[in-house]
C-alpha cells in the first residue's frame, strides 16, 4: 500500500468561498483539490488517497450528508470536516454521529480550519500506517504453506508445540520446523508479536 502526499478536499458549491479557502490552504503549503459539486469530486476521487475533506453540508443535487454516506460505502477512511451555518448545526452534528471528524460553522476564525485540517490530516496519516502494517501481514500470510496456517492457528490460540503437534498429529520436531518458518515469513522473534500481528491485522 503506497502512501501518496496527502491531500485536503473542499468540496463547495459557493466559488467565492471554494476559491478562498484554496487560497487559505496554499498560503500554508497544505495540497489542496477543490470541487464545485459532490458528483464532480467522486468523478475524480480515488479511494486510496490519504488526506481530508473539508465538506458543505447544503448543495444542491448531492448534499454533504449523502457524500458520507457514499464515502463510507466505498470504505474511504477520509476524515471529513463539515463547514455550516448557523441553521444546520443540527444536520452537522448528525454527521458527526455518523462518523464526521469534525463540524465548523461559519464564521470562521482562518485558525480555526487550519488546526482542524492538521489534526484530520494526522488522524488519516496514523489510520494510513495501521492500514499499510494490516495489508503487509496479510500478504506475508499469503505466504504461508496451508499446513502453517494450522500451526499458526494454534500457537495464536495459546497452544504450546506438544498440544498443536497433537492435534494434528505431527512430530514436535516437525511442528518446531512449522514453527520456525512461520516466524521468519512473519519477521517476527516470538509467539507473543505474531499474535499481536494478526490480531491487529483482522482487527483493521
Amino acid at each position: 500500500m503506497e502512501r501518496t502526499e496527502a491531500i485536503t478536499y473542499v468540496v463547495d458549491d459557493n466559488d467565492a468561498f471554494r476559491e478562498s479557502l484554496e487560497l487559505l490552504f496554499e498560503t500554508v503549503n497544505i495540497k489542496t483539490k477543490a470541487y464545485k459539486s459532490a458528483k464532480v469530486f467522486l468523478s475524480d476521487f480515488d479511494a486510496s488517497q490519504s488526506g481530508c475533506l473539508v465538506l458543505d453540508i447544503r448543495m444542491p443535487e448531492m448534499s454533504g450528508l449523502e457524500l458520507q454516506k457514499r464515502l463510507q460505502e466505498m470504505q474511504c477512511h477520509l476524515p471529513i470536516i463539515i463547514i455550516t451555518g448557523h441553521a444546520d448545526v443540527a444536520v452537522a452534528i448528525e454527521a458527526m454521529k455518523k462518523g464526521a471528524f469534525d463540524f465548523i460553522e461559519k464564521p470562521f476564525r482562518d485558525q480555526v480550519l487550519l488546526d482542524s485540517v492538521n489534526k484530520a490530516l494526522e488522524l488519516n496519516a496514523s489510520t494510513w500506517r495501521v492500514l499499510t502494517e494490516a495489508t503487509s501481514v496479510r500478504e506475508k500470510l499469503n505466504f504461508l504453506t496451508p499446513r502453517e496456517r494450522q500451526v499458526l492457528k494454534g500457537i495464536i490460540a495459546g497452544k504450546t508445540n506438544k498440544i498443536i503437534a497433537k492435534e494434528l498429529e505431527l512430530s514436535p520436531k516437525t511442528t518446531d520446523f512449522h514453527r520456525s518458518n512461520i516466524m521468519e515469513k512473519m519477521g517476527v522473534n516470538s509467539a507473543v508479536q505474531l499474535t499481536k500481528m494478526v490480531i491487529k491485522s483482522e482487527a483493521t
